[in-house]
């Protein structure tokens, strides 16, 4: 039995480690081998951007020390007086912080979906979580893009493109109910409570919830003629709100 036991033992063979060793070596070359022509390839790629919106060049280029140069960048700028509510101002930025393709079509993205949520962003992209928070961390921290909060969530806008007054109503723009308020009231001027309620087809409860935060923000004003109650908006909000409204809808 002893003897039976001992043949049994597997012998160590030299050969057979040696062929084991080469062939981790090999694949640990076409590893390596694969890494480095991928980051090859993205520098060398360009990114296309959707000319749809603020955003009117899709051309995009490398410079001489491997960072993207974004395109020229044309937007809108509102003002409350003084000038139409939007005029061209059109600046050629140069972003050396943009370094890889996604972090260019997430900052294209927010510039061109101002007061976008984060999770719009992933949505639109289709990134990942992870990757959103890292491009919209490193964005933030070089001052290009900013946010504000709208309950729970986060709306990204593009750094010193919008007032804060302005850029409160975008997020309130960005829910439907309360875009719907407010154009019909732009179109109509005054609009009585039981005419929006039909309208929106929801409850007179509703209604005066969402038109009490409105009021809260000072965008509408409310008056009472016996039992009628109308709504009308803020003058200081009239020139703008038609262009923040086309921006928003695009």
């Amino acid at each position: 039995m002893l003897k039976t036991a001992r043949n049994n033992n597997t012998k160590w063979d030299p050969k057979l480690t040696l062929q084991k060793i080469s062939l981790a070596l090999l694949l640990s070359f076409v590893i390596a081998f694969s890494i480095v022509a991928f980051i090859q390839l993205e520098k060398n790629n360009s990114v296309s951007f959707n000319s749809k919106g603020p955003l009117t060049s899709n051309l995009a280029g490398w410079d001489h020390f491997g960072s993207l140069t974004l395109p020229i960048l044309t937007y809108y700028t509102p003002v409350l007086s003084g000038q139409s509510a939007f005029e061209d101002v059109v600046k050629e930025s140069s972003l050396p912080v943009i370094t890889n393709s996604t972090r260019a079509q997430v900052y294209s993205f927010v510039v061109t979906n101002p007061g976008i949520q984060f999770r719009g962003i992933c949505t639109g992209l289709g990134i990942a979580i992870g990757t959103a928070e890292f491009h919209l961390g490193v964005l933030k921290k070089a001052g290009l893009i900013s946010f504000l909060r709208d309950g729970r969530c986060k709306r990204f806008f593009a750094s010193k493109k919008f007032s804060s007054k302005e850029m409160k109503l975008i997020s309130l723009l960005r829910h439907e109910t309360i875009r719907e308020i407010l154009k019909r009231i732009t179109a109509e001027k005054t609009v009585s409570h039981g005419k929006l309620v039909s309208h929106l087809s929801i409850t007179s409860q509703g209604l005066t919830w969402q038109m009490n935060r409105l009021k809260e923000e000072g965008i509408i004003q409310e008056s009472n003629n016996g039992i009628r109650v109308s709504y009308s908006l803020n003058e200081m909000y009239l020139p703008i709100l038609p262009g923040l409204l086309c921006i928003v809808e695009q």
